[in-house]
């Protein structure tokens, strides 16, 4: 889902009250030795890392669908062939059928405000799938199914057990449903000058997630939560009027079919060079030549590995692309289509550059991108991501069309790769994301889009802890629309970095976060996992920031209390004593300063506040100490700043 802006971040600090010291902190609360809800298993491991006895259930789909660009519509057939590698017999099966939420009787449009907002289903438009059979095939024999939708939610009950540890079933699906204009910000259709762009998401029957954590996970599909998908590989085709272009998740398999000679030739070209080139310009997107002479095309795609697939199509797109180059000496291929009205020189024409530098950090840092093809697609939608492809607002340009486009397809790694269940856990993708993106700001041509505003977290104490917070810990269909950006985007993000920078240390940090994701990759962890994970790999115990972090809303606030003497006399060395008036702990940095001008700094752990709220230390001072700095680079979320600085009368 898109990136908030940075500008709102700014006018929210910029509001805060004036903080107040509450002297509230309780070492036994912050050090409390019971923090996990459970103990490691066999399926999930007290490390933090799969069991040896992890499981998760596989859905492979084949899909055929047309567009009907007349009635605006999809008509498709999909077939599922899903695995059940649970221990577990099952009676009935749970699919998502989330195009539901655009039926006016839906329990989307029945939660949403009489204000609207951005999941609203605008323009009253009244859809949702249309499903003209279900039938399950056992054995090549196709029979009936006995089905129940409610929602955004399918159960088919089984007149035989699916048998556990391998036990596979087919299910076919025929349906069709209506393409709305504005789809919650995730899908829909724009009008341009030169004809519609459909983004297509959300848009065959998908296999709830069954694990060993809830068992079926059937969250209703309300607009603000996201998807929990299982892994499998997806053929699809799509049939579309033979004018269109059409991109998607995966890989083309037809090229020589839907594509012209110099397209062809051209898209070798890019898949060959670090520079953007053109594979159909502005000039030819009204050039009839530009597309094969037949009325109706059908583009197949294959996507490996994978918890889904989106595509776009237009007649209106302009198309270019490049080479991506991966760690291991792979390719990929970098693309972006857009239309005329984004064709500008500081906007879209620099999109497939974006979208190569952010692959390509990514790919170092976290893990190998996996896809063939990376695709950004300019239309309806602000900002919302799947795997191999992102939909971004076709009106975005400069540092926004970079911003953008990096969390999109940050996405790639969380939840793609790593497959969290964003329906429950926002933070897990959306925080994880927002940290990721600021690494990749400051690498992206030496730092072209950094943003040195969000720099100063003393300011960004006020943001997220605000009197209206809440906890990170929260299902996003819950969370307050206006705190959403704050509790599941930039909070989570800010806390990676405060391990990062001010608790581990880049090196070590970076290293158990490499370590978290290739364990995970293409697996369904929990926060639990994460937090054993990274504190085993560390060798560090954190539950203490994970409680006041995440868990919590406990607030820091460190203060400077006061000097004394050794015999009264500064050369001999100094006592300091500081303060831990917040819930929260967190390790300190001192900054003293001498009559002399000598500056020293002085780093104490954590653990220092395991001894109560005041904490004593000796420093080797040989003149008098005139100026004493809590954090002084400001990189703690200090909510009273003010008691940070203690100056000599």
């Amino acid at each position: 889902m898109k990136k908030w802006s940075s500008l709102l971040l700014v006018l929210a600090m910029a509001m805060g009250a004036q903080a107040q010291t509450t002297g509230n902190y309780n070492q036994h609360e912050a050090f409390a030795p019971m923090f996990y809800p459970a103990f490691g298993d066999k399926v999930r491991a007290a490390d933090g890392t799969p069991g040896p006895e992890y499981w998760q259930n596989r859905a492979d789909y084949s899909i055929n669908a047309t567009l009907d660009t007349l009635n605006q519509s999809i008509k498709g057939s999909v077939v599922i062939n899903y695995t059940n590698n649970s221990p577990q017999n099952l009676s009935f099966l749970w699919l998502q059928l989330d195009q539901n939420i655009y039926n006016q009787s839906s329990r989307g449009v029945a939660t949403t405000a009489v204000t609207g907002g951005r999941w609203a289903n605008r323009n009253n438009f009244n859809g949702g799938y249309n499903i003209e059979s279900v039938e399950v095939i056992v054995e090549g024999k196709a029979e009936k199914a006995n089905y129940l939708i409610n929602d955004t939610r399918m159960q088919i009950k089984l007149a035989k057990l699916l048998k556990s540890q391998g036990g596979k079933i087919q299910l076919k699906i025929n349906y069709s449903f209506k393409i709305p204009e504005y789809g919650t910000d995730r899908l829909g259709r724009l009008n341009t000058k030169n004809g519609w762009i459909y983004e297509i998401a959300q848009w065959y029957p998908r296999m709830c997630v069954y694990d060993n954590v809830y068992g079926w996970n059937t969250l209703p599909y309300l607009g603000q939560g996201e998807f929990y998908l299982e892994y499998g590989n997806i053929d699809y085709n799509v049939t579309v009027p033979g004018n269109l272009i059409v991109v998607g998740s995966g890989e083309l398999m037809n090229p020589q079919e839907v594509l012209t000679a110099t397209e062809l030739k051209r898209w070798k070209e890019a898949s060959q060079s670090d520079k953007t080139v053109m594979l159909r310009t502005a000039a030819e997107v009204t050039d009839p030549a530009s597309r094969p002479f037949t009325k109706m095309l059908t583009w197949k795609f294959k996507c490996l590995n994978t918890r889904d697939v989106a595509w776009a199509a237009s007649r209106a797109f302009i198309w270019d692309a490049a080479r991506i180059n991966l760690p291991s000496g792979k390719k990929s291929l970098a693309m972006s289509v857009y239309p005329v009205e984004s064709n500008g020189d500081s906007s879209w024409k620099r999109s497939t550059e974006f979208v190569k530098g952010a692959i390509e950090y990514y790919s170092k840092y976290l893990y190998e991108f996996t896809y063939p093809t990376a695709t950004n697609v300019a239309g309806i939608v602000g900002g919302m991501e799947y795997p191999g492809i992102v939909f971004c607002s076709y009106r975005s340009s400069g540092p926004a069309l970079w911003n953008v486009t990096s969390h999109e397809f940050g996405h790639n790694w969380f939840p793609m790769i790593v497959g969290s269940n964003e329906r429950k856990f926002p933070w897990m993708d959306e925080g994880f994301n927002t940290f990721i993106n600021t690494m990749a700001d400051a690498h992206f041509n030496n730092g072209e889009f950094l943003d040195h505003r969000m720099e100063n977290r003393h300011m960004a104490a006020r943001y997220v802890f605000r009197d209206s917070t809440e906890s990170i810990f929260t299902i996003p269909d819950v969370i307050q629309p206006q705190n959403l950006g704050i509790y599941a985007y930039y909070k989570p993000g800010m806390g990676l970095q405060l391990l990062r920078e001010e608790i581990l240390g880049p090196g070590r940090f970076d290293s158990a976060f490499s370590y978290y994701v290739h364990q995970w990759a293409f697996k369904h962890p929990t926060p639990w996992d994460f937090f054993h994970c990274i504190e085993n790999y560390t060798g560090e115990t954190l539950d203490w920031f994970w409680r006041g972090w995440f868990m919590y809303n406990w607030r820091i606030d460190q203060a400077v209390k006061g000097v004394t003497y050794n015999d009264n006399n500064p050369a001999d060395g100094s006592i300091i004593t500081i303060e831990n008036l917040g819930q929260l702990p967190m390790p300190v940095t001192v900054q003293i300063t001498e009559a002399n001008g000598k500056v020293g700094t002085v780093h104490l752990p954590v653990e220092v506040w395991q001894h109560g709220a005041t904490w004593k230390f000796r420093y080797p001072s040989t003149d008098k100490i005139t100026k004493i700095v809590l954090d002084p680079n400001n990189k703690i979320p200090d909510f009273n700043p003010a008691n940070n600085t203690w100056k000599a009368e």
